[in-house]
């Protein structure tokens, strides 16, 4: 039980994918502009990652070593198209505000290095807590770097207005330089809470 409970939990804050690894950024710094975008592709992402950490534990021992890397971008590409044409079909908005972002969830480097570091290695159980653990750990990273831009750059959280619109917001978080300084503010941040828990 004790270990279960490790390996959900390094995904949010020991082994953040986003805050910790520095994996996935692209998508990271560039579908964060609200709150509600974030959330998608934080969770589509968490998606994909369950069921190819699934897929890869069951079947890992029946692929051969020489394709290990390609049968494992196959899975992860199936459901990628899955969460893609789900995501077509009932959120056309948010479908149209990921674009690209979500069939590149593909190459996304976190979930085949947790294919090939964790789900290949372990059994399903385990694959499944390490999946829903680095999933949510990295929504997270995404909901707070996009509630960070979204309320700083546009006055808004979840499209909801915070402020009267005749008042000034801070645009540059809007755009993609501010994504990187947000982000950076976020882990300047985060790492002075761990130093100073660890000083304690």
């Amino acid at each position: 039980m004790n270990e279960a409970v490790n390996i959900l939990t390094r995904g949010f804050v020991r082994e953040n994918p986003v805050t910790k690894m520095l994996l996935g950024l692209c998508p990271v710094l560039a579908v964060t502009t609200s709150a509600y975008n974030g959330l998608g592709m934080g969770l589509a992402t968490t998606f994909v990652l369950l069921g190819s950490n699934v897929v890869i534990s069951l079947a890992a021992k029946a692929i051969p070593n020489t394709v290990r890397i390609p049968s494992f971008i196959l899975v992860i590409a199936t459901f990628v198209t899955i969460v893609d044409l789900l995501i077509k079909a009932y959120s056309p908005e948010l479908n149209q505000a990921l674009g690209i972002f979500i069939p590149l969830i593909v190459v996304n480097c976190m979930i085949l290095g947790r294919a090939e570091a964790f789900a290949s290695r372990s059994g399903v159980w385990y694959s499944v807590i390490d999946a829903i653990g680095m999933g949510l750990g990295f929504t997270f990273a995404l909901l707070l770097l996009s509630v960070f831009r979204e309320v700083l750059g546009s006055g808004t959280i979840f499209n909801i207005p915070l402020v009267g619109e005749d008042a000034s917001t801070m645009l540059v978080f809007a755009l993609p330089p501010g994504a990187f300084a947000g982000l950076g503010l976020i882990i300047a941040g985060l790492n002075a809470l761990e130093k100073k828990k660890g000083n304690k």
